[in-house]
């Protein structure tokens, strides 16, 4: 194999490997946030246990990418897209933290009932996944147009975030004795909008992979 083709051999796999970081994410996500809703203590313990992996995969793709530096010394939009994988991966590891925050917020609460309806909630984690998904896609096809889109989705999520925060505290005076499932799922929805955050920056990333400058998207 030339040098050239084996070069992009290790870019496309580089890739792959951040989309299945990605797709372990969206899968730990999911799982924490259904643990939530049914009170299934084993299956937020599953997220806490599947969490090294994603902490390993993380890894594995910085020490790859770094190794393609120095192997290779790529210029220009190869050096970009290494280092975008990069950043990333540090952000998709993070929102795979916030799922196990999540859980842990899940086994916490336990199997008390719920003193608010978690519909906001509920609404801002598909967004905040969706975002995920998009945010990666967007990163496979260099699509700064689906990168835009998970920019615009942040706002929403954001003024979800803004109620749930303003129903849990009111619920403080009506529910005094409460306070410890309302402290928890003011975590889960802040939760939700870091995930959210992150994805706008795997956003940003795309726009700087394609654009070759940095974007603020959050403006």
């Amino acid at each position: 194999m030339a040098v050239r083709e084996k070069f992009h051999y290790d870019l496309n796999t580089l890739r792959e490997k951040l989309l299945e970081i990605g797709s372990l994410a969206e899968i730990a996500l999911s799982q924490s946030f259904e643990a939530l809703q049914t009170k299934n203590i084993d299956l937020a313990l599953q997220v806490l246990d599947n969490d090294s992996k994603i902490d390993l995969l993380d890894e594995e793709i910085n020490d790859f990418a770094i190794l393609l530096i120095a192997k290779q010394q790529p210029v220009a939009i190869d050096l970009r897209r290494i280092i975008v994988a990069i950043k990333i991966s540090t952000d998709v590891e993070r929102m795979a933290d916030f799922a196990v925050n999540i859980a842990k917020s899940a086994i916490r609460i336990g199997e008390q009932p719920f003193i608010i309806s978690l519909e906001k909630i509920e609404e801002m984690h598909r967004i905040a996944v969706e975002m995920l998904s998009l945010s990666l896609k967007a990163y496979y096809e260099e699509d700064v147009v689906s990168a835009k889109k998970v920019a615009d989705m942040d706002d929403e999520v954001d003024r979800l975030y803004g109620e749930t925060i303003r129903e849990l505290l009111e619920r403080t005076q009506v529910h005094p004795d409460a306070m410890s499932q309302i402290t928890q799922l003011s975590f889960v929805a802040r939760y939700i909008e870091r995930v959210a955050d992150h994805a706008t920056n795997v956003a940003e990333n795309v726009f700087y992979l394609v654009k070759g400058r940095h974007y603020d998207l959050n403006d």
